[in-house]
């Protein structure tokens, strides 16, 4: 199961025009360099969508105990980590020979559908798609009963 997924490939290239500029995540990488409590806010706050799910599927609460998780992470491994989402997984994507259940959020403002999981039917060679309308990147707790129902259906 992938949900919100990176593949198949983040960042645009000649080859990838559906990609993310590379200035993206040089910008990532300086303002998390410069102030990285500041960034994983601004991270956080694209994670759950704040601005319109906060209040309503997002608790304080809920929000805080990502912001102590994010908080407490090494500054260097966050920093570190923004690279790697520059992975191809292109060419590993068809040698997955079981069967696939992707599960994203229109809405997903950390991994955007139409860059990621839009682009997986057909690089993917036995894979369900279901796309959680509103969702954003952190589905999992904002519509954990679709991406539970997803899940049973799937396997069922």
């Amino acid at each position: 199961m992938l949900v919100s997924p990176i593949p198949p490939f983040l960042l645009q290239t000649g080859d990838n025009p559906e990609g993310l500029p590379a200035s993206l995540f040089d910008e990532f990488i300086q303002a998390a360099t410069a102030d990285t409590p500041a960034w994983m806010k601004g991270f956080l706050d694209n994670f759950y969508n704040i601005d319109v799910l906060g209040g309503t599927l997002v608790s304080d609460q809920a929000f805080q105990a990502s912001w102590n998780i994010a908080a407490a992470a090494s500054a260097t491994a966050a920093v570190a980590c923004i690279g790697t989402w520059e992975t191809d997984f292109r060419d590993d994507l068809p040698k997955i020979d079981v069967p696939v259940l992707t599960v994203q959020g229109d809405a997903d403002r950390i991994l955007p559908y139409p860059n990621t999981g839009k682009r997986l039917p057909g690089l993917i060679n036995d894979m369900q798609l279901v796309v959680i309308e509103g969702g954003p990147h952190a589905i999992v707790w904002t519509h954990a009963d679709q991406v539970n129902r997803a899940l049973l259906g799937f396997l069922d």
